[in-house]
């Protein structure tokens, strides 16, 4: 089985994630049970690192991946582990991410 390793980048969205439902919600366990379902994904992933959108139109080899409301974008790195490189809601401009 493969593995999956988060970017700094990906750590600190997973971060804004949390807070940003538990503000919203007024609940920890719903913003815990978002990121877990988040997390949820990343496990996946790791099992079957090619699953989800390739988006050659954001970079090489980058690919995309829903996650109920929100977009896991990655690459697969050597011995196909999937680097996660951002978490982000779907509603945002995901090309302005990689400066496009």
């Amino acid at each position: 089985m493969s593995e999956f390793r988060l970017s700094p980048e990906a750590e600190t969205e997973l971060d804004g994630i949390w807070i940003h439902m538990a503000r919203e919600s007024g609940s920890i366990d719903i913003a815990t049970r978002v990121v877990e379902s988040v997390n949820e994904r990343f496990w996946l992933l790791a099992r079957y690192p090619y699953m989800g959108r390739r988006r050659d139109d954001l970079g090489p080899a980058l690919r995309s991946f829903a996650a109920g409301d929100y977009v896991i974008l990655h690459r697969i790195v050597e011995g196909d582990v999937v680097l996660i490189l951002h978490v982000v809601h779907g509603s945002r401009d995901i090309a302005a991410i990689f400066g496009h």
